[in-house]
This record gives structure tokens, C-alpha cells and sequence, in this order.
């Protein structure tokens, strides 16, 4: 049977009980829990509400403001531009994907490497620093062209609704309009560059006979 997820509850006071060692613990005690992947819940001890992610949020926060921040300020603005934003719900699921992922490979690195220098080796943990050092210029290589053909695309969707608009507007019938030919169109422009000017008016009064 497995074992069900440890329950933490939040009191008014701010203080958080493990329900399962039946003792208050802090923040950085919650922390550890994520660190050693243990499943929790944190829940509000008076209404039941899930304060999970409140919690983690805080724990984000915290991490961000000691030592070195993870998220610059520019990337948090653009993030915060998400909220409300039709591709919202995307790139929550992107980043999501892509840290799982991210996650996974380091998993399996760790599990070949401990097989065959057995655990806490410094050689397995050189062969992931060596990973991470290949993996910048990589990723900046892959982002950079998931950016170009992402700008690809957006230009082809312009163009394609461009034609759909102008095709939808052809189909109309406009009673007694032509649409202008191009040299009719440039007509009045011609007109324009060669008519003369008007003589400049003479001043004072004419002379009387």
C-alpha cells in the first residue's frame, strides 16, 4: 500500500505542524522536505484550504532574496506580463516540461555514474559539472533557434491572415466602386507635381489713370 502524502497543517499563527512526527517545524524544515522529494500537503488547519504552493512561493522567495537570485528582474516582469495573457496557461506548461526533463536526465546521469564510481564520487560529480558546462552553449543554441522559427511562423500567420482579409473583402459586392487601376492611382500624384504655381498677388494699389 503506499504511503499517503505527509499532511501539514498551518495555523493562524503562522506556525506549521507535521502531522506525521506530531511536532511544529519552520520554513527550512518544509524545504528539506522538498530537497529529499517526500510528498506534502500543506493545508489551513481551520478551513482546509490547499496552501501548498503558497508555501513553496514562499520558499522561492526567500531563496531569492539570500545568496543568488535565479530569476533576474527582467525575466520576472515577463513573467508577470503572462498572467492574463492567452498563452499563459503554455508557458506554465512549457517551463514545466522543460525542468522535468531537465530533472530526468540528471537523474539518470546520477544513477549510471553511482553504478559505476558507486556514490558520492567526485568523478560522477565532475562528469555532471562537465555536462553543465556542454549544455549552456547548447540550450542557448537550441532557444536561439526555437526563437527564429517561432518568428518564422508569426511572420507566415500575418501573411496568411493578410490574404484571408483581402480575399474575404474582394468577395463583397460594392455597388458603383472599381477598385482603382495603378495608373489612375498615380494620377493625381503626377497632377500634382506639375501644376503651376499661382503668381505671387502684387502689393499696394494700382495706379490711377
Amino acid at each position: 500500500m503506499a504511503e499517503q502524502s505527509r499532511l501539514i497543517k498551518k495555523y493562524p499563527n503562522r506556525r506549521l505542524y507535521d502531522t506525521r512526527t506530531s511536532s511544529y517545524i519552520t520554513l527550512a524544515d518544509v524545504k528539506e522536505l522538498v530537497l529529499a522529494r517526500e510528498e506534502f500537503q500543506v493545508v489551513d488547519a481551520k478551513t482546509g484550504e490547499d496552501l501548498t504552493r503558497s508555501i513553496l512561493l514562499q520558499i522561492i522567495l526567500e531563496e531569492e532574496a539570500g545568496g543568488a537570485p535565479m530569476f533576474t528582474s527582467d525575466l520576472l516582469a515577463h513573467m508577470i506580463r503572462f498572467y492574463g495573457n492567452a498563452t499563459q496557461g503554455m508557458m506554465g506548461k512549457y517551463l514545466e516540461n522543460n525542468i522535468k526533463a531537465f530533472t530526468e536526465m540528471q537523474a539518470k546521469l546520477q544513477e549510471q555514474t553511482q553504478a559505476i564510481y558507486g556514490e558520492n564520487s567526485p568523478i560522477s560529480q565532475d562528469l555532471w559539472a562537465q555536462f553543465l558546462n556542454f549544455q549552456g552553449p547548447a540550450l542557448q543554441s537550441v532557444m536561439g533557434t526555437y526563437v527564429d522559427q517561432s518568428k518564422k511562423m508569426f511572420s507566415q500567420m500575418q501573411e496568411q491572415i493578410e490574404n484571408q482579409t483581402r480575399s474575404i473583402f474582394t468577395g463583397f459586392p460594392f455597388p458603383n466602386y472599381a477598385p482603382a487601376t495603378k495608373e489612375e492611382q498615380a494620377a493625381p500624384q503626377a497632377a500634382k507635381e506639375t501644376k503651376p504655381e499661382a503668381p505671387a498677388a502684387k502689393s499696394g494699389r494700382s495706379s490711377q489713370k
